[in-house]
């Protein structure tokens, strides 16, 4: 009786896998007549039973797995992954940064998003960052005055301790090993270094955090030991985010900003704080999307979709020209509106409601033609207000429970500004030169209202992070999102229509070659399939061949099944299960 139980249950699982990776209802029964075990897809994710951590870093991954396998939920693991990145992955992982989290909570069968965007400093002003013709300065990017306040550790301080169970301390410990210990650099890690060696000049205490005492870099296989990141870790797991705020971390930040004339100082730091907000909420061909609000970019994924479910996607083939080139033309429609109207809500007035309105997508999607593309400059933002009703990374934490959280968090450019804090070795990011310093210079200059991205004290800047999660019926289903800058909210977009529209598994939608159109020419990945580049050139698209575009580490939740996919485009990345 016992084997035709455990018999019974293999079946069934093995059925439940059959689904997950998207076989056919009938391909069990075709199986039996075969000899040889075939599958229908080359991508294949990582598939178990009791959660799953994907990052962009098998050593943060495996951090988030412990976690949930020794009794943590999904947040938990959440929050031990991101500070283990600020240490496996400094190029993007950061504790000087900052972020968003979209959190499903299973108990209480709500979705929640925690903002822990940086604000800039108190003693910001436009004419730190353009020159006397209103442009941009370096300054902006690199160096001390680039960073704006960062919010990560009171991000993942307020998502614990609303939600998560462990100690605190447990979470950030994993971290502090790392930093102390030192982790042993891949190819790639230490080719990293090396080719971000000039933007790590702004500050000694970076040459000293990422390079030998003698200058040189470290090689693969070489050790590297962070013992003053170690400290602060240490600090934060003991004091939580006072210590980084208020204690003795936040001195050292502010001697250090007042030694190279940075900006932010310890009363920058003590206001700091994290919001709590409800996500928007959008459908798309019957699913529930939840995605952040302004100043993330999520509005503008929604009006993507909204103008998408105007067209059969479905009938069009994956990757080909006609559906590359629809997406090409809501991309160039999505990037005019998130450019002209999103901003930080507390300081704009922002059409939220218009930009995320069906029929707002409706009137923009009768702009596009299935014919030929759109000329540049003939695209323009739309009015949403007329339908108002009265370098960064990505993780994703699946659990037991049904607890789902998504988290992209950021330094802005790789390695951020260039400054590590003297005494606590975490760098510190670049994210003042995400307000829209030249067209508030212009607006300024003209008389007229200043841009809802223009830079204010304690004002956000404006982001196109969106950490999102996707519904199927009432049940959670999908984790998404990705690093890529501007190429962000066109890389989810895509893994979403890979997976709704064209019925793709988790993972063959993550390996799908992806577009990016944005100002000026359509922008396609390497080895994009020359036929369909010259389709698309027929219709009128100027292409502009690119590097590898986002990395997309995503969870699906089939049955009882979850899956992970880890995107290859960035080397190290893993989906690990607990």
């Amino acid at each position: 009786m016992k084997s035709f139980f455990l018999g019974s249950l293999r079946s069934v699982l093995a059925a439940s896998v059959v689904v997950a990776l998207g076989l056919l209802p009938s391909s069990e029964a075709r199986a039996q007549q075969r000899s040889l075990l075939e599958y229908p897809s080359i991508h294949s994710p990582r598939v178990d039973l009791d959660g799953m951590v994907v990052s962009q870093n098998e050593a943060a991954s495996a951090v988030g797995a412990r976690v949930l396998a020794e009794g943590g939920n999904a947040i938990d693991a959440a929050v031990a992954v991101g500070f283990a990145l600020a240490v496996t992955l400094p190029r993007a992982g950061n504790i000087g940064g900052d972020g968003f989290m979209t959190v499903y909570l299973a108990e209480e069968k709500r979705v929640t998003v925690i903002d822990f965007r940086s604000v800039a400093p108190g003693a910001a002003k436009l004419g730190m960052f353009v020159d006397a013709e209103g442009r941009e300065l370096r300054d902006a990017s690199v160096g001390y005055r680039a960073a704006a306040v960062p919010g990560t550790v009171a991000g993942l301080w307020m998502a614990h301790g609303k939600y998560g169970r462990n100690a605190w301390s447990s979470l950030v410990a994993p971290a502090v090993a790392l930093a102390r210990d030192g982790v042993a650099l891949s190819a790639d890690e230490a080719f990293v270094f090396g080719w971000g060696r000039e933007r790590l000049k702004a500050s000694a205490a970076a040459q000293s955090a990422f390079f030998k005492a003698d200058g040189t870099a470290y090689r693969a296989g070489e050790r590297l030991r962070q013992p003053d990141l170690a400290w602060t870790l240490d600090q934060v797991a003991t004091g939580g985010a006072d210590a980084f705020y208020t204690g003795e971390v936040a001195t050292r930040i502010e001697a250090d900003m007042r030694r190279h004339g940075g900006l932010i100082t310890r009363e920058d730091l003590a206001a700091y704080r994290a919001i709590e907000r409800e996500p928007l909420v959008g459908t798309y061909r019957g699913h529930t999307v939840y995605t952040p609000p302004p100043a993330s970019g999520g509005a503008a994924l929604l009006l993507m979709l909204n103008i998408l479910e105007n067209f059969e996607v479905g009938k069009m083939a994956a990757g080909s020209a006609d559906s590359l080139h629809l997406l090409a033309e809501t991309m160039r429609l999505g990037h005019r509106d998130r450019v002209r109207h999103l901003g930080d809500t507390g300081f704009a007035t922002v059409p939220v409601n218009g930009m995320t309105s069906k029929a707002y997508a409706a009137r923009r999607a009768k702009l596009i033609s299935l014919r030929r593309a759109s000329a540049d400059g003939d695209v323009t933002a739309g009015d949403p207000f007329a339908f108002e009703s009265p370098s960064t990374t990505h993780y994703s934490v699946a659990d037991r429970e049904g607890n789902l959280v998504s988290v992209t968090y950021t330094l802005g450019s790789d390695f951020g500004s260039g400054v590590v804090i003297e005494g606590g070795g975490f760098l510190l990011n670049n994210q003042m030169d995400n307000f829209s310093h030249e067209r508030a210079f212009r607006a300024a200059q003209r008389g007229e209202p200043e841009p809802p991205n223009a830079m204010q004290p304690g004002k956000r800047m404006m982001s196109t992070m969106m950490p999102t999660l996707v519904f199927r019926g009432d049940k959670p289903w999908l984790a998404v999102g990705t690093p890529g800058g501007g190429r962000i909210i066109n890389t989810v977009l895509q893994v979403l229509v890979n997976v709704i529209d064209f019925k793709l598994n988790i993972d063959e939608a993550t390996h799908q070659p992806r577009i990016s159109q944005g100002e000026g020419a359509l922008e396609v990945e390497p080895n994009f399939n020359p036929d369909t580049l010259a389709l698309l050139r027929r219709k009128g698209h100027k292409l502009r061949q690119s590097e590898t575009m986002g990395s997309a580490q995503s969870i699906a939740i089939e049955g009882d099944f979850f899956l992970g996919a880890a995107d290859p485009r960035r080397p190290g990345a893993a989906a690990v299960a607990p």
